[in-house]
Order: structure tokens, then C-alpha cells, then sequence
């Protein structure tokens, strides 16, 4: 059996996406029921040269919607980078969720061999679709998603490793 460029891709990402969303919701319960200013949650850090909380999850619901335009060969979504609530994070998920699933199979799968050239900073990078959605789009998608959900369990937020993974 085979699996299609659109099952290894737009099902995991919003599964993950919204995964991500319920645990801003037990980060913002967390911050009632101990008295924190949810800004420190969004603004914390695992190490003073990372990035911050918001800034995983900006970068996480880049990569899914970069992924899925690039693969699909539409034009990639731009947002602001401006969220710093709990609110504007979970907003910025749902429309990253929205995007992906409007999403059809026929519009990625077979893109397995396309050629791709992303921008990365000063850097552009080839890759042929699979190279692409399997060598870097999936693991930075999780990367900042893992990274996400650890500096929310750093800080004490109550959640487990099935909050992360949730109902695949």
C-alpha cells in the first residue's frame, strides 16, 4: 500500500494544528488558575537564544501553508507575525486550518517528483516534492509544534504527551 503526498501531509498538519489549538486553551486555563500574565506563557523562551512561545507557533503554521501552496503550486497566504495572545494564536491556527483544507488530493498528490525552490533567508533550496515534504517541511512543522508544547510544559502548563499527538 502506498501512501499519497496529500495523506502525509494536509491530515497531519491540521491534526497537529489543532492539537496546538487545545493546548493554548489549557495554557490560557493554566494562567487564570494561577494568576499569570499569559504573556509570559507567549513570550517564554527554552533558552534565551531560541525563540519565543508565539513565534513557534507563527513559524509551525508557516510551514504547513508554505507546504501546501508550494506543493500545490498556489500562492502562499501572508500574515502579520503580530500575535502575542493566546486569542490571536488560536486565530492564526484556525485560518491556517482553514487554508489547508481547502486542499483537494488531486492538487498534491503527484507532486512527489515536482522540482521546488524555496527561499530560506538569503539561501534557495531545491528539492523534489517528496525530498521537500518529507526532509523538511515535516520535521520543521514538528520541530516548532514539539518546541511549542515543551515551553508550555517548562512552564508548568498541565499537558500530556497525547495532547500532543491527539486523535491521528
Amino acid at each position: 500500500m502506498t501512501i499519497s503526498m496529500y495523506q502525509a501531509s494536509a491530515p497531519r498538519f491540521v491534526n497537529t494544528l489543532k492539537n496546538l489549538s487545545a493546548m493554548l486553551d489549557k495554557a490560557q486555563a493554566h494562567c487564570e488558575a494561577k494568576k499569570i500574565d499569559p504573556l509570559a506563557l507567549t513570550g517564554a523562551r527554552l533558552y534565551p537564544d531560541m525563540f519565543a512561545f508565539a513565534r513557534h507557533v507563527q513559524v509551525a503554521c508557516d510551514t504547513a501553508k508554505g507546504a501546501m501552496a508550494r506543493l500545490a503550486a498556489v500562492e502562499i497566504p501572508k500574515y502579520e507575525d503580530s500575535e502575542t495572545t493566546f486569542a490571536e494564536l488560536k486565530a492564526r491556527i484556525a485560518k491556517t486550518v482553514a487554508f489547508i483544507e481547502t486542499f483537494k488530493p488531486a492538487q498534491v498528490d503527484g507532486t512527489d517528483d515536482k522540482d521546488l525552490l524555496v527561499k530560506l533567508g538569503p539561501r534557495e533550496m531545491q528539492w523534489k516534492g517528496m525530498q521537500y515534504l518529507l526532509g523538511f517541511a515535516l520535521p520543521n512543522f514538528y520541530f516548532h509544534a514539539a518546541t511549542a508544547y515543551d515551553i508550555l510544559r517548562h512552564n508548568g502548563v498541565e499537558l500530556v504527551k497525547r495532547d500532543f499527538i491527539g486523535n491521528p
